[in-house]
């Protein structure tokens, strides 16, 4: 996990201005990969008890924009949000559990798919979520 100076050089490379709620969140974000905003703000309030949620919500929002996290939203779920970005990496997620894992491209480079047609747009990400059974669940099932 990348320390607070990384963190904050990471926040000026994106042109965002350093402040204790975004460097406590981006912190967050990293230790609780696919976590979603209510975990993500009780990991901030252990260090930063006064922040607001709707701080959290901004600070995810720009840090998103910035391309510092990556905000992922399956199917029936609250959106979660993950450190790891710019790699166009899946996921699979438990129909039991809900337990999220992430799963490398399955073949060639980004986008990872083709289209089959594709409207005009340049395509540089595609966004896959395989759903199963965890191995846990899968047994007691």
């Amino acid at each position: 996990m990348p320390t607070s100076p990384e963190l904050q050089q990471m926040l000026r490379d994106a042109a965002l201005r350093v402040t204790r709620p975004r460097v406590a969140v981006l912190t967050a974000v990293h230790a609780y990969p696919h976590a979603d905003t209510d975990s993500i703000i009780g990991a901030v309030r252990r260090d930063l008890p006064e922040v607001s949620h709707q701080a959290v919500y901004d600070c995810l929002a720009a840090l998103t924009a910035a391309r510092l996290v990556r905000r992922i939203q399956p199917s029936g779920s609250v959106a979660r949000y993950e450190s790891r970005v710019g790699d166009n990496h899946h996921h699979v997620i438990c129909r039991s559990c809900g337990a999220i894992a992430d799963v490398d491209c399955a073949v060639g480079p980004a986008p990872c798919l083709t289209a089959s047609d594709d409207s005009g747009f340049v395509i540089d990400e595609a966004e896959v979520i395989y759903w199963g059974l965890c191995a846990e669940c899968s047994t007691t099932e």
